[in-house]
């Protein structure tokens, strides 16, 4: 009995190394230097973290072609913000999700909408870490908001 990855086959082509090449391929295009710099600073402690963010995140999840990769970030950006503990990694994927053409307000209703199931500190928190990534990229203050 073998224990391997199904997209790990090769009767399918799909090696370890096809897996890293899509994951490094989808952190580039959402995170830039961001999330290189995330799996750079994994290395001399637990590279197989930085592995596996690559390899099963990236090259299996974010390199599925059911959903573009602004839904993907919008998603990620209600689960990071729904665990209220994940600033770090939510001002990431708040920086990903404007890498690929999402707009500051719909990146704010997704955080708005995660009052209503996650509470309002997790929704609080979650706009402190939009405010840091937009501060950063020069976006604020947010204009032409509709607050109706």
């Amino acid at each position: 009995m073998t224990n391997r990855h199904p997209d790990n086959d090769p009767a399918t082509g799909v090696t370890e190394t096809t897996r890293r090449a899509r994951g490094t391929a989808a952190l580039a295009a959402i995170t830039g230097a961001s999330g290189a710099a995330v799996i750079d600073s994994l290395a001399d402690i637990a590279p197989e973290l930085g592995e596996w963010i690559l390899d099963f995140a990236y090259g299996d999840v974010f390199a599925r072609p059911g959903l573009d990769h602004a839904t993907r970030e919008l998603a990620t950006i209600a689960a990071l913000t729904a665990s209220g503990h994940a600033a770090p990694q939510l001002e990431v994927h708040i920086g990903g999700a404007l890498n690929v053409g999402c707009t500051p307000q719909a990146i704010i209703d997704i955080i708005l909408q995660m009052a209503v199931y996650a509470g309002f500190p997790a929704a609080l928190n979650g706009v402190a870490a939009a405010r840091e990534v937009f501060a950063e990229r020069d976006l604020l203050p947010l204009t032409g908001v509709d607050h109706s």
